[in-house]
C-alpha cells in the first residue's frame, strides 16, 4: 500500500465525486456544487495519468500541480520573504531600494551603519580627504567629439543605456525619453530603431546601429546609406553608436518572431510584417578592423559630422588591439567607445552567454583605457561604460578606472517601477515595462514615471558631487584609481593604482625599451593586425609564458 500513497488524493477526489453525485441524485441539489468541483478535479487527475509530458503528474495526479503553481511565483516569494538586503540576484534589495528612494525623492539615508562586509574579499571603498570640498553645481558634463567631429555633444556623466522599443513597451520608452529631456541627459535607442515614442519625449537620442541596421536598412537587410543619412539628420539624434556586441550576450545574434512584430515595431525597424526579424551575430558591412574604421568614417560623414563610436563587450583582447591598429593606420579614430560589461544586460539571453561569455566591465574598461593609452590616442577617444552602475559610488569608481561617462539600463528601469520580476522575455511584465500588451503597459503613467527618471538622475548626480567633494575634488572627472582601495583577500587590500593601474602613455608605439612587466601587452600587440580580426597563428602545445622579445624573435626566425 505504501507505493500507492501518492494516489490517495486522486482516489479521495474520485470517491467524493461519486458520493456527491449520488447525494445530488438521491437527496438534494445542494450536493451538485461539490460534485461539480470534484468532477473537474477527477477529469484533471485522469488527464494527468494519461499524459506523457510530465512525470511528476503521472506519479502524483492532481496534487502534482502544486509544484508548478509554487514554482511560478518562486521569484516573488524569494524577493519579498526570503531575500536579504545584500543578496544580489542580480541587484540586491539595498540597491533597488536606493533607486526607488531617489526616483521618488524620499529619504535615501540608512541608519545604524553599513550592512556590507567591509572585511570581505571584493569590498572597495573611497579614500576621503581631510579638506573636503562643497560642490554646488552638479550638472556634470563631458564633451564627446574628436577633431573630425563637426557637431560635438555635451553629454551628462550618467545616461540611459541601450534598450529597444519592442523589448520595452511604448509607455516605458515615452517615460524614459521624457525623463531624459527633463533631466537634460541622453537616451540610447537600442538596436530596434527609433520609434515615434522616442520622438514624443523630445529627449536627446543616441542612435544605435547594430547588425540588423534597423531604421537604415535595405529590403535584403543590408545597410542603406541613404536611409541612414535621412534619419541621422534629425536634430534629436546627438550621437551614432555602432553596436558590435552587448554584455548580456556578446557574440550572439537574435530573432524576433513574426508573431511578435506589430505595425509599430515594423515601422521603427523598417522590416516587413509577417516575417521573422533576424539580427545577425556579425555585421555584413565590414569584416576587418580597417573596414570597421571606414564604416565609422562613412557614418560620420553621412550624419553631418555627429559623434560616431562603437559599443562592445571585450572578448579577445587581441581583436580590440587590431581595432586600435586600424585607427592608427587609417587615421579614422572613433569619437567614443562604450565598454559594456558581461554583468550587464536587460535583454533575455542564453544562460551560458549571460553567465560565462564576455569580460566584466571593470577589467574590460581598464583594458580599453590602457590599450588606447599605449597607442597614444587616449586623448582623442571618449570612453563610456555600462554594467550594473546605479549608485554614485559605482559612477565614481568607473570614472576613476578610465571612463569619461557612464550608462545604465536597469537602474533607469527601476526608476520607472521595475520590480526585478525577471519575466522580461515572457511579455507578461507585471509593471508594464517589458511587454507589448496594451492592458499591461497602461500601468505606466508617463508623466509620473518621467518625473521619477529625471529625479533619480538629479539625485544621483547630487550624490556624485557629494562623494567627489568628500575626496577633496571639485569635479568627479578628476577621480583617479588611487582614490579607491580594493580588498583582494580577507586580510589584504590594494591601492587602486596597484589593482587597476594606468599604463604609460604611448608604451606600445614609442619604440623605446620595453618594460618587462608588460610583456603580455607587447606580445598581444605584435599579434594584432589592422587587416584582420583572425589571429596570425593558432598556438598549440603546453602553455609556456615568454616575454615579448622572445616572441618577436621567434616570429622573425620563422619568416627569415
Amino acid at each position: 500500500m505504501v507505493i500507492y500513497q501518492r494516489f490517495i488524493v486522486f482516489t479521495c477526489v474520485v470517491l467524493i465525486t461519486l458520493f456527491a453525485g449520488f447525494g445530488a441524485w438521491r437527496y438534494s441539489v445542494w450536493f451538485l456544487p461539490i460534485a461539480a468541483v470534484s468532477g473537474v478535479l477527477t477529469v484533471l487527475g485522469v488527464c494527468d495519468l494519461l499524459q506523457r509530458r510530465h512525470s511528476i503528474l503521472r506519479n502524483y495526479p492532481i496534487i502534482g500541480h502544486l509544484r508548478f503553481i509554487v514554482e511560478s511565483f518562486r521569484p516573488e516569494i524569494r524577493q519579498y520573504l526570503i531575500e536579504g538586503d545584500r543578496d544580489a540576484e542580480p541587484f540586491s534589495r539595498q540597491d533597488r531600494g536606493l533607486v526607488y528612494q531617489r526616483a521618488k525623492g524620499v529619504e535615501d539615508k540608512r541608519p545604524f551603519g553599513t550592512i556590507e562586509n567591509v572585511y570581505g574579499s571584493g569590498y572597495a571603498w573611497l579614500t576621503h580627504s581631510a579638506t573636503p570640498v562643497v560642490i554646488r553645481d552638479t550638472d556634470f558634463r563631458v564633451r564627446i567629439g574628436g577633431s573630425a567631429c563637426r557637431q560635438p555633444y555635451e553629454a551628462s556623466l550618467y545616461n540611459i543605456s541601450a534598450m529597444s522599443f519592442g523589448s520595452l513597451s511604448a509607455n516605458a520608452i515615452r517615460a524614459l525619453n521624457t525623463g531624459a529631456r527633463k533631466g537634460n541627459f541622453a537616451h540610447d535607442t537600442g538596436e530596434g530603431g527609433i520609434s515615434h515614442y522616442h520622438r514624443q519625449g523630445g529627449g536627446d537620442l543616441i542612435y544605435q546601429v547594430a547588425s540588423g541596421y534597423f531604421g537604415c536598412r535595405n529590403d535584403d537587410g543590408s545597410f542603406s546609406p541613404e536611409k541612414f543619412a535621412e534619419l541621422a539628420a534629425d536634430p534629436q539624434i546627438k550621437m551614432i553608436e555602432v553596436k558590435l556586441s552587448q554584455g548580456a550576450k556578446p557574440g550572439h545574434g537574435g530573432m524576433l518572431p513574426a508573431s511578435k512584430i506589430s505595425p509599430e515595431i515594423a515601422h521603427a525597424r523598417g522590416i516587413p510584417m509577417g516575417v521573422d526579424c533576424v539580427s545577425p551575430a556579425a555585421h555584413s558591412t565590414f569584416a576587418t578592423p580597417i573596414g570597421l574604421m571606414e564604416f565609422i568614417g562613412q557614418l560620420r560623414e553621412l550624419s553631418g559630422g555627429k559623434p560616431v563610436g562603437f559599443k562592445l563587450c571585450i572578448g579577445h583582447r587581441r581583436e580590440f588591439m587590431s581595432m586600435v591598429k586600424a585607427m592608427l593606420k587609417t587615421g579614422i579614430v572613433p569619437d567614443f567607445i562604450v565598454v559594456d560589461g558581461a554583468e550587464g544586460g536587460t535583454g533575455a539571453a542564453p544562460v551560458e552567454f549571460a553567465n560565462r561569455v564576455g569580460m566584466p566591465m571593470l577589467e574590460g574598461l581598464t583594458f580599453v583605457h590602457n590599450a588606447l593609452r599605449g597607442a597614444g590616442i587616449r586623448h582623442e577617444v571618449r570612453i563610456g561604460a555600462a554594467g550594473k552602475i546605479i549608485s554614485a559610488f559605482d559612477i565614481a569608481r568607473t570614472l576613476a578606472l578610465g571612463a569619461d561617462w557612464c550608462n545604465a539600463a536597469r537602474g533607469f528601469m527601476f526608476a520607472i517601477g521595475c520590480i526585478q520580476a525577471q519575466s522580461c522575455h515572457t511579455n507578461r511584465c507585471p509593471v508594464g515595462i517589458a511587454t507589448q500588451e496594451p492592458a499591461r503597459q497602461r500601468a505606466i503613467d508617463v508623466n509620473d514615471k518621467s518625473e521619477r527618471v529625471a529625479r533619480f538622475h538629479r539625485n544621483t548626480m547630487r550624490a556624485l558631487g557629494e562623494i567627489a567633494g568628500a575626496a577633496g575634488l571639485s569635479d568627479p572627472r578628476d577621480f583617479m584609481p588611487y582614490h579607491f582601495m580594493f580588498r583582494q583577500k580577507d586580510n589584504e587590500f590594494l591601492d587602486g593604482n596597484e589593482a587597476y593601474p594606468y599604463l604609460p602613455e604611448g608604451f606600445l608605439v614609442s619604440g623605446e625599451e620595453e618594460i618587462p612587466e608588460l610583456a603580455d601587452w607587447y606580445s598581444r600587440w605584435d599579434r594584432a593586425t589592422a587587416e584582420s580580426f583572425a589571429p596570425p597563428e593558432i598556438p598549440h602545445g603546453p602553455f609556456m609564458r615568454r616575454n615579448a622579445r622572445q616572441i618577436r624573435d621567434a616570429g622573425r626566425s620563422l619568416t627569415a
